[in-house]
């Protein structure tokens, strides 16, 4: 790895640590970046998993010196999403890397309209039912073991049709999260789709810019995050389509 492309990694996925808890969907920008520092497509989606894992981990144990545990609200999330993963996983892991680089660049552009216009969080109404949600969560986790980016935004929105608060949704998001990201992260690895090097420098940036956003935040800031992730998101998404 060479020396901009570790400083690419670590500004980038400081970025991606504010983005992610100011307004969420850093993986936009961590994946691509990753190709961008000379990653190969899938093995970017590997080598990012572990930025995730070690982010949500620290989101778990905040929440627990919180006293708010996700595991106590969020069991019938759990097994159905880290079973989803495992297949989405294995699935994705079966495309070349230019091919998974095209689709991922497809898909960014629904996020990006899926980051400009959050899903709203349910308040009232009627709830899923405990089957209901654990089918729902399973398809999130074969996207989530799959591709990542955005889930978030979409597990909040589930979690509050299944009837919880945003600070409970929130605590079983991290913990949902934590465990897809542990079993794909598993799969990747068995199919040497890690770079160790590259992981450990963006998982650096990301803590550090996790830090940083919970601590420096202001107010109008989520609005100016989101316009600066747009632009980017957009530009790096034409990078992988059109080289």
């Amino acid at each position: 790895m060479e020396w901009w492309e570790a400083l690419l990694l670590v500004f980038g996925g400081a970025a991606a640590g504010v983005i992610n808890s100011m307004a969420g969907g850093g993986s936009m920008l961590t994946v691509p970046l990753l190709v961008l520092a000379g990653v190969p497509g899938n093995d970017a989606n590997g080598t990012n998993r572990v930025g995730i894992f070690t982010s949500n981990a620290a989101a778990v144990a905040g929440f627990r010196q919180k006293g708010i545990s996700g595991l106590a609200h969020g069991w019938p999330a759990l097994a159905p999403s880290a079973a989803g993963a495992l297949v989405g996983a294995v699935a994705i892991g079966r495309l070349t890397d230019e091919t998974f680089e095209t689709v991922f660049g497809l898909l960014m552009i629904p996020l990006i309209v899926l980051t400009i216009w959050k899903p709203d969080v349910a308040e009232g109404g009627p709830h899923w039912s405990v089957p209901t949600t654990m089918f729902v969560f399973f398809f999130v986790g074969i996207y989530a073991g799959a591709v990542q980016a955005g889930v978030g935004l979409v597990m909040i929105a589930a979690l509050s049709r299944a009837g919880f608060d945003l600070v409970t949704a929130n605590s079983i998001k991290v913990l949902v999260n934590m465990s897809m990201t542990v079993v794909a992260l598993a799969v990747f690895m068995a199919s040497g789709s890690v770079r160790w090097g590259p992981a450990i420098v963006l998982a650096v940036g990301l803590s550090f810019g996790g830090w940083l956003g919970a601590r420096f935040s202001v107010a109008g800031g989520e609005k100016w995050i989101r316009i600066v992730m747009v632009v980017a998101a957009v530009a790096l998404a034409a990078r992988l389509l059109f080289g």
